[in-house]
């Protein structure tokens, strides 16, 4: 792109967000936030569709104070069932407890995107949710996941794209907003800027 305006910077760390983003052809850098994200204890006034996307608008505006002539990607996931907030579990029982309390449920997957054009001063924000059904899970089937995945760093202490088949009965809506960044609505902004840049 020329004179190195409109690059896009993912704000995230995450692997699975920047392999979805290479999957599509989509080039990238990486500039990760050191923000401290909201939760609903800091605000219990947030729903958990509101958290996402303030959370998710807030990485964008930080990295875009660092990058003012770039385009920023931000999001932000959580796995919400039956009123309860499920982010990465602090420890292998904590993961335990997570997968059993999702055993056989159904819970959705919120994430909250922020694409921020800074040249323009414009920001577009994004709520994805998928309902994902878990199969009833029994204590050899959370072990045998747990000796397969690494859920430490995944909210809800599972990640569908590995070895999903195992514990997840079925998914209504966008399948990589369950990996972790819903990427219909990403190539829509991301043919948009394509498409005026022309």
């Amino acid at each position: 792109m020329a004179g190195g305006t409109n690059h896009l910077i993912l704000a995230s760390g995450s692997p699975r967000r920047q392999d979805l983003l290479e999957e599509a052809g989509i080039r990238f850098s990486v500039d990760v936030p050191d923000i401290d994200e909201w939760d609903n204890h800091t605000h219990p006034e947030l729903s958990a569709g509101e958290l996402v996307l303030a959370n998710a608008r807030r990485k964008a505006q930080h990295i875009a104070r660092r990058h003012p002539r770039d385009i920023i990607l931000a999001a932000d996931t959580t796995v919400y069932c039956a009123g309860r907030f499920m982010g990465k579990p602090a420890n292998r029982e904590d993961a335990v407890a997570m997968l059993q309390f999702l055993s056989g449920k159904t819970h959705e997957v919120l994430t909250g995107v922020a694409w921020c054009n800074c040249a323009q001063r414009l920001i577009k924000t994004h709520l994805e949710r998928t309902r994902v059904t878990f199969r009833r899970l029994d204590e050899p089937a959370i072990s045998d996941y747990m000796a397969k995945v690494n859920v430490m760093d995944k909210a809800g202490a599972y990640g569908y794209q590995e070895h999903g088949e195992l514990i997840v009965e079925c998914i209504e809506g966008s399948k990589t907003n369950v990996i972790g960044l819903p990427m219909e609505i990403v190539r829509q902004w991301h043919q948009e800027l394509a498409s005026h840049e022309v």
